[in-house]
């Protein structure tokens, strides 16, 4: 038996599967990790625990794998990241991440001059705190000596392929998320470079998705127990790989997924041009474009509400399930109350970092199940508002597939699914954006010829029908919540 290893890096942790060429997952490994630095408008991470859990992800695989042969191990990695780092390769700053918001201010000064959008139409990229672009603006003025001093400024993967190979290497589909790289072009937009004063040769060498290296380095090749010669593929962004993943690759397909934060994407030969700006023009390869929307509040709030409100500690999937077996007490749409979730700020469709969150609707019969149930219900009008922006862009969704944490609950699922008022289908890989990754390596290895049409392995196993009552209550209660940002917003800045 044959397999390739897939490696997910994301923010809260790294997942690796064994992939076989047949499409089933034979093994997997999975590290946590939290934050450094986790306050208000802080968000870093260390580098060496992010390094050290890829090492050990990959590892305990090929422990469980040892009677299959390996083919080679391709890569997923969280957008958006930034770490400078010296002539030598050692981090000069801990991993700065999407949700960190200190750049808030020169992405605000950024947003709607003509340059930025200039910048958004060329990057694919919306001017927002998550982006390196805004975040080197940030670093240029707050950390002039770090900024003037650090050989690279690199992302989360480019860290872990230096480490094994010597190599800076970024994909396009993560240098694409950046703010910083034409998707026209397919190389570094020189009016962003202009604007941090930076030059190309202090960012990585961008490579196609499907791009290999070999030549492992002998102390990491005897830690893991592999050959140097096996093929390590670049592979792509963990949003771009999560549509591959899930099957959400033909016209009309969706891609929906909610882990800590969420998103919504749909594939497409070209990018999408949004004027109003709401949507992310991403590269998966030189055929595929994913467009779509991230939110910052998703399941990390029923962590939030639970701690600061309940007393009680959120931290395992047993508790995920006490949350929603309470929130499900109170009835569908929450009898009225509603619920704003832009608690760490928003990012599609508004991309204010400044938005805050909102009870809306509060009456006396409310109880903490009503509560409860509002929170979820406003994680999933959030993404229905995005998927509405994606679809005006885009065109109609005809099919919806869902991955990501909150898919261990059919309780969840099934209020996306009457919302939405379309069938959701569900992967059967587990987590799509490993699985994403194992596909575009067997890809890169000629051994699958297509993403357009994967494997076996990412059909959906299951399907959640929607029920037209809740539907039209849901869609009562999304009527007055697509009206209140914008009812607000110019509040949120006082």
């Amino acid at each position: 038996m044959q397999h390739i290893i897939g490696v997910d890096i994301g923010t809260t942790n790294t997942k690796a599967i064994a992939f076989t060429t047949a499409g089933i997952v034979i093994a997997q490994a999975n590290i946590t990790y939290t934050p450094v630095i986790a306050t208000a408008g802080k968000h870093e991470l260390d580098p060496d625990i992010l390094f050290d859990a890829v090492v050990q992800t990959i590892r305990q695989v090929t422990r469980q794998t040892a009677e299959s042969s390996l083919l080679g191990i391709a890569f997923s990695s969280a957008m958006h990241s930034l770490i400078a780092v010296d002539a030598t390769g050692k981090p000069l700053t801990n991993v700065i991440t999407w949700a960190d918001l200190r750049s808030t201010r020169q992405a605000t000064q950024l947003k709607n001059t003509a340059t930025g959008k200039r910048i958004y139409q060329r990057t694919g990229t919306p001017v927002h705190p998550m982006s390196p672009l805004c975040k080197l603006l940030w670093m240029k003025e707050e950390w002039p000596e770090i900024f003037s001093v650090a050989h690279k400024f690199i992302g989360i993967k480019e860290l872990i392929f230096y480490r094994f190979f010597d190599q800076y290497l970024i994909d396009h589909s993560i240098a694409s998320a950046t703010g910083l790289f034409d998707i026209y072009e397919v190389d570094w937009n020189k009016e962003a470079l202009l604007l941090t004063g930076l030059t190309r040769e202090r960012f990585s060498t961008p490579v196609s998705t499907t791009h290999s290296v070999t030549g492992l380095k002998k102390e990491y090749a005897d830690d893991l127990g592999i050959d140097p010669a096996t093929p390590f593929i670049v592979g792509a962004s963990d949003g771009c790989l999560a549509n591959v993943g899930s099957g959400a690759m033909q016209p009309g397909d969706m891609s929906l997924t909610i882990g800590t934060s969420g998103a919504v994407r749909m594939t497409g030969s070209k990018p999408q041009h949004d004027s109003k700006e709401r949507i992310f023009n991403y590269i998966l390869t030189e055929q595929w474009y994913v467009s779509g929307g991230p939110i910052n509040n998703g399941a990390v709030l029923l962590k939030w509400y639970a701690e600061h409100f309940l007393e009680r500690s959120f931290n395992s999937t047993a508790d995920f399930e006490w949350f929603l077996r309470h929130a499900a007490q109170a009835p569908a749409g929450a009898e009225g109350l509603v619920f704003l979730p832009y608690v760490q700020g928003e990012r599609a469709p508004v991309w204010d970092a400044a938005a805050k969150g909102v009870f809306f609707g509060i009456q006396a019969a409310h109880t903490q199940a009503h509560f409860m149930r509002a929170i979820v219900e406003g994680i999933n009008y959030a993404l229905y508002q995005v998927a509405q922006s994606v679809e005006e862009t885009i065109g109609p969704v005809q099919h919806i597939y869902a991955s990501g944490g909150f898919t261990r609950s059919p309780q969840w699922l099934q209020w996306l699914a009457d919302l939405f008022g379309k069938e959701i289908s569900v992967s059967s890989t587990g987590d799509a954006s490993a699985a994403g990754a194992a596909i575009i390596g067997l890809q890169a290895l000629g051994i699958q010829d297509t993403l357009a049409h994967p494997n076996s392995a990412v059909l959906s196993e299951e399907r959640f029908v929607p029920n037209e009552q809740q539907h039209t209550i849901y869609q009562r209660n999304y009527a007055v919540y697509s009206t209140l940002y914008d009812r607000l917003k110019d509040v949120f800045q006082l």
